[in-house]
């Protein structure tokens, strides 16, 4: 079987600071920094929800597939037979033994899925993602703090999957942003505490650039996503203003922004230029950006730390023909050190990994080297390069 992967998407040039020589240090594993784990968008919905314990109502919309079971026999038919069902931890594979090595202060992800039982399919989406509520164990397995929720998907089975989704993962003690029963709900961040280093603020945004519907946006009556509007001076004026309400000194205030297409490694200046705004004018310290299903560039801008498209960390892609100059399966945990007396960027890893058989798995040598050769294309215009370490870890310079 092979399906083709659709697509869903409808300069101001600043230097790196310079102080020492321009490079982030290298990596510290200093316990007095601010320690984050950010990954791009985690896909557990449709092929992936099958083999989970509990999967949901397999039936789907789409132009070339009927059933999410299709989407686990196109991965069989690539990579050879899943399990069925898997633990809740499987899906994680290697990367859960990351996250308990280095005990990151914070985890955050885009969850780009809903998790409903809803069947109110929205109208004229490509493609619908859900998984079932009683897999949300899934989630919390990776003991994931905040879900930034302002994507193209969280609204596929309607206003109803929107509800279900935002209880199930309030049951399960996971904190989310950009998505609400009304706009004070989802313009409102999620505010993590870190014991001994202050807290951390979580903003989520969707851009209409990503695929996300007009009509999702909530307001005042409305359920829906966090929509940024545009990338204007005044959008950047109201964004301030919603940050200045809530940051207190020396609060790490992170910005997750679900912007652009699925494939491409342009960096459009519009979103370069807003995410500079966004540091400089509203007082924000590390710009999350998703929705590329693959590695974009990185930028250090005055010491502040712009992912201007993580990729898919976790999908049910595989055996879908279409972009595999992209290498969609390969995947990047980013761990960031902060220094909470400046709010600075200290160091940042990156730990390469694979998605296959739904899992995550460490990547080869050569992927690595693959991820590292992009990472120094793509990073030469932001001033950013990557070197190798130990177990073919990636460290930004």
């Amino acid at each position: 079987m092979s399906l083709s992967l659709p697509s869903t998407r409808a300069d101001k040039v600043m230097p790196v600071v310079q102080e020492n020589k321009g490079r982030v240090p290298k990596t510290s594993a200093r316990a007095d920094l601010l320690s984050l784990f950010l990954c791009g968008d985690v896909m557990a919905g449709r092929g992936i929800d099958q083999i989970l314990p509990h999967p949901g109502n397999p039936i789907l919309y789409e132009r070339y597939m009927k059933s999410a079971s299709g989407y686990v026999a196109l991965a069989e038919d690539a990579n050879g037979t899943l399990p069925k069902p898997v633990e809740y931890t499987y899906i994680w594979g290697e990367a859960l033994a990351e996250l308990e090595s280095r005990q990151p202060d914070v985890r955050i992800i885009n969850l780009e899925t809903a998790v409903t039982r809803s069947d109110e399919v929205e109208a004229g989406k490509a493609v619908n993602y859900r998984m079932h509520p009683d897999n949300i164990g899934s989630i919390s397995a990776a003991k994931i703090d905040c879900c930034a929720l302002a994507n193209n998907h969280v609204l596929d089975w309607g206003y109803a999957g929107l509800a279900e989704t935002l209880a199930a993962l309030k049951k399960a003690n996971i904190k989310t942003a950009g998505a609400g029963l009304n706009i004070r709900e989802a313009r409102a961040p999620v505010i993590l505490p870190v014991s001994g280093k202050g807290r951390v603020l979580v903003f989520s945004f969707g851009s209409e650039t990503s695929g996300i519907p007009w009509s999702w946006g909530a307001s005042e009556n409305k359920p829906g996503v966090n929509l940024l509007r545009n990338f204007s001076a005044k959008t950047i004026r109201v964004i301030a203003d919603v940050i200045s309400r809530e940051k207190r000194a020396n609060d790490v205030v992170v910005m997750s922004i679900h912007w652009g297409g699925n494939w491409g490694y342009e960096v459009p200046a519009q979103h370069r230029e807003f995410a500079h705004r966004l540091i400089d004018e509203a007082g924000v310290d590390i710009i999350h950006g998703h929705s590329s299903h693959h590695v974009k560039g990185i930028e250090v801008y005055r010491q502040k730390l712009i992912l201007y498209g993580c990729g898919d960390f976790l999908n049910d892609y595989e055996g879908i023909s279409g972009h595999e100059s992209y290498r969609g399966d390969l995947a990047l945990m980013y761990f960031a050190g902060i220094d909470p007396a400046t709010n600075i960027l200290a160091d940042l890893c990156m730990v390469p990994m694979q998605i296959r058989r739904f899992r995550l798995n460490r990547a080869s040598g050569n992927d690595a080297l693959w991820l590292k050769d992009i990472l120094n294309r793509e990073g030469k215009k932001f001033g950013t390069w990557v070197e190798s370490e130990a177990d073919n870890m990636l460290m930004l310079r």
